[in-house]
Formats: structure tokens, C-alpha cells, sequence
């Protein structure tokens, strides 16, 4: 059987069912982060890695500064999702030898911009041969209030579905200068209590999917009310990906409050209600299929 018989989420749930867990590991593989702390600690430790391939997630002729900023921004958006604060990174380089150092070079000047604007320290790293495409991963902690760590698996029945920005357009270069939402996340979390949240990276049609599984609820899609990227059609919206926007749940209760307390501190970034989670018996597929690594 090949990956691509399975599809990401199964060839994933396959990979990690038995893996080995510490006492102080509080949440694992298959969200957003891994969390680390003892169950009464102030703060928890969040774990978290990725990578961008060339030819996959980038093109040879893109900008390497952009590059470098999109490699670290995707795991940023990640803590961003925990509503964590992001610390320390180690970069792995692995690149032919005719790789040009001028591209090198200009690659960690985006790496060293998306750290300095959020506040990371870059403290090491790998480099290493390779005998096919580029690839840049990034290993990236940071930390989380216990009180604030918000997972994909808190979804109730009945909760409203937000996402902030707006979606698709990644095709068109978007997804190399995408800012992660860190400072949403935080001021989100100081003044809400959010059920559940995660970052979207696949596509909305993936990921909302993933979210209210995870919460073991089905969901409510309002395709009319999705903000769109200029340009872009309601199924870029949903199966571009790569928008690294925040996908939340809250109790209908709050909602008001947060539209109106919304503008007032991010005038310039939309936030729309989407839809909202359902009993599980309600369960649909989405109306178009999202991303998947191994379709």
C-alpha cells in the first residue's frame, strides 16, 4: 500500500498511534504543537517543526529572502495557534553543492528578518548535502501560559466558528510573505475563552474538517460569508492553502463582544463568522476536497 492509497491524515494517524510518551507530555502528535509541562505548571513548553521544500512549497526562482521568511513565519504560525509565545530555533539546511551561497546567505536574511521582527533567537542548526531539491526545516520552542494553551479538541456543539484575514490566493505568492498571527493570537486568548483553535495551512476545506473532528463535533459551513482574497473564487477560499490564518471556536455567548472589541484593535485584519460546530450525527463532507501531501 502506498501513502498516496492512504492520504495524509491516515498515513499520519499510522505513523504516530504508538508512539512512546513521557509523564510531562501533555499533548503530542496531531495538533498544532506538542506540549510540554508537568499538569499544575504555570506555563507549558511548546514543540514545533517544519519545513518547506523547493519545488514544493517554493519555486527555484523565488526570492530566498522570502523563502527564509516563510520558513520560519509557518512554525511561528503554529505557536501562533497554541496562543504561545515563540523563543528559540534551530535551522537545517540541506541543499546541492552547486547551490549558490549569494542564494544561501539571502536565505537566513529572511530567516534572521522573521526573528527579529518576532522576537526569535536563531541558536543553531544543521547543514547538510543533498542530492535532490533544496529543503530549509525549522525546529522552533516557545512557551504557553497552562490557562491559555488553546487545542483543536475544545469545540462544543453550538460554538461559533471564526477565521481571521482572508483566504485563498497562495497560488499567487501570497504564501511568501503571509505575516503569522502571534499578536492576534495572544490578545485572543487574554480576552476569550476560546474552546478550540488552529492555524490553516491546508486550506480551510482540510482543516476545518480537522478541527471538529478533533473536538468530535460536525460543523456548519456559511460558504457566502467567507472572505475572500481579492480575485479569488469561493473554492481558492477553501482549498488554496497555505493562508496561515487563524481557524477558532467560541461560545455563541461571546461573540458579540468580540466583533465589537475586534476592529478596535486590528482595524486592518478582518474577522468573519464562518459557520459554526454541530452535534456529530450532523456530520458532511466539505464541498470541495482540500489539500493533501499525498494525493
Amino acid at each position: 500500500m502506498k501513502l498516496s492509497d492512504l492520504g495524509e491524515n491516515r498515513v499520519v494517524a499510522a505513523l504516530t498511534r504508538a508512539l512512546a510518551l513521557g509523564a510531562d507530555v501533555r499533548v503530542g502528535a496531531g495538533d498544532d504543537c506538542a506540549v510540554i509541562g508537568r499538569p499544575r505548571d504555570a506555563r507549558w513548553q511548546l514543540l514545533k517543526t517544519d519545513v518547506v521544500i523547493e519545488g514544493v512549497h517554493f519555486l527555484p526562482g523565488d526570492d530566498p529572502r522570502r523563502v527564509g521568511w516563510k520558513a520560519l513565519s509557518r512554525a511561528l504560525s503554529d505557536i501562533a495557534a497554541m496562543g504561545g509565545t515563540p523563543q528559540h530555533a534551530l535551522i537545517t539546511l540541506a541543499a546541492p553543492p552547486h547551490f549558490e551561497m549569494a542564494r544561501a546567505t539571502a536565505l537566513y536574511a529572511g530567516l534572521r528578518r522573521a526573528a527579529r521582527r518576532f522576537g526569535v533567537s536563531i541558536v543553531g542548526g544543521e547543514t547538510a548535502r543533498s542530492p535532490g531539491p533544496l529543503f530549509l526545516n525549522v525546529a522552533l520552542t516557545g512557551t504557553v501560559e497552562r490557562t491559555r494553551c488553546i487545542l483543536r479538541s475544545g469545540g462544543r456543539t453550538g460554538d461559533a466558528l471564526y477565521v481571521t484575514g482572508r483566504l485563498g490566493g497562495s497560488r499567487a505568492d501570497k504564501h511568501l510573505d503571509f505575516i503569522p498571527r502571534l499578536a492576534e493570537a495572544r490578545w485572543l486568548t487574554e480576552n476569550f475563552k476560546l474552546h478550540a483553535m488552529m492555524d490553516l495551512s491546508d486550506g480551510l476545506a482540510t482543516d476545518l474538517p480537522r478541527l471538529a473532528t478533533a473536538s468530535r463535533c460536525a460543523f456548519n459551513l456559511d460558504e457566502s460569508s467567507l472572505p475572500k482574497t481579492k480575485g479569488c473564487t469561493v473554492r481558492q477560499a477553501l482549498t488554496d492553502g497555505e493562508d496561515f490564518e487563524l481557524l477558532f471556536a467560541l461560545a455563541p455567548r461571546h461573540a458579540t463582544a468580540l466583533e465589537a472589541a475586534w476592529p478596535q484593535h486590528f482595524p486592518r485584519l478582518p474577522l468573519t463568522r464562518i459557520g459554526h460546530l454541530l452535534p456529530p450525527s450532523a456530520l458532511r463532507p466539505p464541498p470541495f476536497p482540500g489539500h493533501d501531501h499525498f494525493a
